[in-house]
């Protein structure tokens, strides 16, 4: 398995966000979280990649422990996991080509390597004549191109989406989509997808979940999407 989660609780204050999660994650599987807005679909991508510490449960990263209880096995940064907020947090000081770099320079990739790295990520989400500028003189559309950029830069295992074309229209929303779906194929990499839009869900995920209460309350299988060799 990708990603198992093992009876996650997570509580704030008096709210209980998570409330005991148990979720199998394959290889190379997309999955799709459904559910209203404060279910816990968020909280969940962030105990997975280490931004938030669960109060009890395990998680773990392909085959290794990463998460027992509140204690943190494997630093957020050792997990390669790429995340796209739903607020994108795109550095506006840094140039899209720094903001990629970021994260390379985080991941101690050699300084020599990282040029090429960079390239072949803005031309995977086809935003290579961009790299110059700033996230403030890109569209909504180049935003999103560029924080799925900055998320795959890295070579991750896994991808969490968190919403991220929720602030599009629907011409645009659809467009990404399909990006969305070729990126999927081109990469193979293990993706949970948190949306409102069922039609996100069922483009994209393989297994869609829906969330209520902290709770995953179902679960069903969509049809087999084709991966690349």
């Amino acid at each position: 398995m990708a990603l198992s989660l093992r009876e996650i609780a997570k509580r704030f204050g008096s709210h209980l966000a998570l409330d005991g999660v148990s979720l199998e994650v394959p290889q190379r599987a997309c999955v799709a979280i459904l559910g209203p807005s404060g279910c816990g679909k968020t909280t969940l991508l962030r105990v997975i990649a280490g931004l938030e510490t669960p109060d009890s449960g395990e998680i773990w990263v392909e085959g290794a422990r990463a998460t027992a209880g509140r204690q943190l096995l494997v630093a957020p940064h050792e997990r390669r996991i790429g995340y796209v907020f739903q607020e994108l947090a795109l550095w506006p000081h840094l140039t899209v080509r720094q903001n990629l770099e970021f994260v390379l320079e985080a991941r101690r990739v050699a300084s020599a390597a990282r040029a090429s790295r960079v390239e072949e990520a803005l031309r995977t989400v086809r935003v290579e004549t961009l790299m110059d500028r700033y996230p403030h003189e890109l569209s909504g559309g180049e935003q999103q191109r560029v924080a799925l950029a900055r998320a795959v830069v890295g070579e991750p295992r896994i991808l969490l989406l968190d919403e991220p074309l929720s602030s599009l229209d629907a011409e645009l929303r659809a467009t990404l989509r399909m990006e969305l779906a070729r990126l999927q194929r081109s990469l193979q990499l293990t993706t949970i997808y948190v949306t409102h839009d069922r039609e996100d869900a069922a483009v994209l995920a393989d297994s869609i979940l829906e969330m209520r209460d902290g709770r995953i309350v179902s679960t069903r299988h969509t049809e087999p999407k084709e991966r690349e060799a």
